[in-house]
Parts: structure tokens; sequence; C-alpha cells
């Protein structure tokens, strides 16, 4: 298995036997239960479908979802993520995968969800350094010249500009695992990881690390 589906508590710190402190992320890896394995003479691929196990049940699930969770024998849950395996790959539908896959001083990529900012100016979101603060000055938070007038006569595609800034698919990788506790699958990764607290992040086996 190459990777657990979880929820983000938030951050703390543990100590190492050298005395320095590490901050690290706190993870609820799992557990989570094979909802389909997918292959590649009926699907197209290799894949398995892993759903998170919560104390809270899924609610208004949708008729096409609950017959997908009965065909698997398993509860309703509120998210699935798929992760690619290997042909001989031998998981089937039910089959539960804790944090125990991973090890202590492996790296590891998170895929979340960054924290949204809503709609911001190029300050902000681009880092622009703005005009003057003097007196007198008309040019304080604005953007500046973001074209030419007569050739080419328009703003090139990629140009930076005000806009939705966060709330984007966000990728961290190579975040080494400091700690496992596997009675209460919590996984502590080193670093930061995006997205606010609870939210949803996929913790699998870093590619390069």
């Amino acid at each position: 298995m190459q990777g657990i589906l979880g929820k983000k508590l938030g951050m703390t710190q543990i100590f190492a036997d050298d005395g320095r402190a590490h901050p690290v992320t706190v993870i609820q890896a799992g557990p989570c239960l094979v909802v389909q394995r997918k292959t590649a003479e009926k699907d197209g691929y290799e894949a398995v479908q892993l759903g998170l196990v919560e104390e809270r049940p899924a609610r208004r699930v949708t008729k096409p979802r609950v017959g997908h969770f009965e065909k698997a024998g398993v509860a309703p849950m509120r998210r699935l993520v798929e992760f690619d395996v290997e042909a001989a790959d031998e998981s089937k539908a039910g089959d539960q995968v804790k944090v125990d896959i991973f090890a202590v001083d492996e790296f590891v990529d998170v895929v979340g969800t960054s924290k949204g900012k809503g709609f911001q100016g190029v300050i902000k979101r681009h880092g622009f350094g703005g005009g003057r603060a003097t007196h007198g000055s008309m040019f304080h938070r604005a953007p500046g010249s973001i074209g030419q007038a007569s050739d080419p006569s328009r703003v090139f595609p990629g140009t930076k500009l005000p806009g939705q800034t966060g709330n984007v698919r966000v990728t961290k990788k190579n975040l080494l695992v400091v700690k496992i506790d596997e009675d209460k699958n919590l996984l502590y990764l080193r670093g930061a990881v995006p997205g606010p607290k609870n939210s949803y992040v996929a913790v699998k086996r870093a590619k390069r690390g």
C-alpha cells in the first residue's frame, strides 16, 4: 500500500534525543477501509480506493454511493481517495489499512487543500512592494503597469494580478516521519502540512525522497 487518508489535527513540537525541538504536524492517519480495487482489465489502471473511518457517520449519501458502499460491504464514508498500486497487489474490498504501513525516518508526500484567503490584491497575493507611503502619493497598493498601450494592446496571459488566493490543491514533498502512534493511529510529520485543522489529507510514500 502506497498511502493512506487522514485528517490534519494541528501542530506541536517533539524534542529529539539531542535536545533539539522539531516542529511536527499531527495527522489522524486512518484507519481506512478498501472500498474498491480497480484493475487494468476492468478500469484501465491499477489502483485502490480507500475510505476514512470516522466517528461521525456520513449523512445525506446519494443512492449511487449507497450502492457503491453496499457492494463493498462497508459503511458509508465521507471521503474517498485513490492510490496507485502494482498489478500484483492483492487488496480487496473490506481490507483495513492502518498507519503501520509507514515507518519512522521515512519520507512521505502530503496532498491537501490550502487555506482559502478569498479575493486578495497583488501585495498579499504575489508579494508586491507597493508604492511610496509619502504625502501626495497616489500609488500605494496598486499593481502598476500591466501592459502596453499601442503594441500589443493587451495584457499577456499569466500576468500577476489580484484574484482568488488559496483553496487549491497543494502537494508538500519529502516530509520526514518523526513518530508513529499505532494505538491512536497518529502520524507525526516534521514541518507544515497544507490546509486548516480537521481538513482531509492524503499521505503517500515520497517519489523522490
